[in-house]
């Protein structure tokens, strides 16, 4: 039975799409089934496995209208235990046709129970904002892993997110727990270590020992759609996310 993980944080530009991609592909890697949900409009984590979205005829939002299941939509990577349900630009409206729908904050967990069985781990890419897309991500969900940036203003939006998620548990999800905090982007200034330590202040236990640094590789992978393992499985970020990988699946 499939582990359901929503990587979101509200704040955009915090490796958010990146983790999703990388810590996927590096699940797979260790040979654990391992799907990749693509809910955000974007469609980045979808060209970051090497799927054209503009190809993608049926997408996340079919899934969320109820046009398409899951297993009509997921569509295999490089890598043979990865699979993904891809994104595109028709996921924006998805935003506002929700609104009328009848259990419009369910469907997405509904959608999922189909496959749930098939899977080891589910990662939801989520957008940078708490609308339907992202809270239907929550629903469904087992718990929250947020990526938080080393920089001035990381713990920026937190607390809304934690609002959110607080009254998400009540009216939607009574199980959702934080899967846990990932430090990202993070460089080897006094400023860094800094917002780490209140980061650890804020979430206690539930920081990730593994911190992502800033590297080069992971900046220009996602423009040959390849996860980092598969670009330079060398260089610094991918020995990062595999050691999170680890991490994850020790902790499980």
């Amino acid at each position: 039975m499939a582990r359901i993980i929503c990587i979101t944080n509200q704040k955009g530009g915090v490796g958010k799409t990146t983790t999703t991609v990388n810590l996927a592909a590096c699940l797979a890697a260790a040979e654990k089934k391992t799907l990749l949900l693509d809910m955000d409009p974007q469609g980045n984590a979808t060209s970051g496995v090497g799927i054209n979205k503009n190809e993608c005829d049926i997408t996340s939002y079919h899934v969320l209208m109820g046009e398409a299941s899951i297993t009509e939509t997921m569509k295999p990577t490089e890598l043979p235990s990865l699979f993904c349900v891809p994104s595109n630009g028709n996921l924006i409206g998805a935003e506002v046709e929700l609104v009328n729908l009848e259990e419009r904050e369910t469907r997405l967990k509904t959608a999922l129970e189909l496959v749930r069985s098939q899977f080891d781990y589910i990662l939801i890419d989520c957008p940078p904002s708490l609308g339907f897309l992202t809270l239907n991500a929550l629903t469904a969900a087992d718990s929250v892993l947020i990526p938080v940036q080393t920089e001035y203003y990381a713990l920026e939006g937190l607390s809304s997110l934690m609002d959110t998620i607080e009254r998400v548990r009540e009216s939607f999800n009574t199980s959702l727990e934080i899967e846990g905090a990932l430090l990202t982007m993070h460089a080897r200034t006094s400023l860094a270590a800094q917002v780490a330590e209140e980061v650890r202040k804020f979430f206690g236990e539930k920081v990730y020992q593994t911190v992502i640094p800033r590297n080069v590789q992971l900046s220009e992978s996602p423009s040959y759609g390849k996860p980092i393992i598969l670009y330079d499985i060398r260089s610094t970020g991918a020995q990062a996310y595999l050691n999170l990988a680890k991490e994850m699946i020790h902790h499980d």
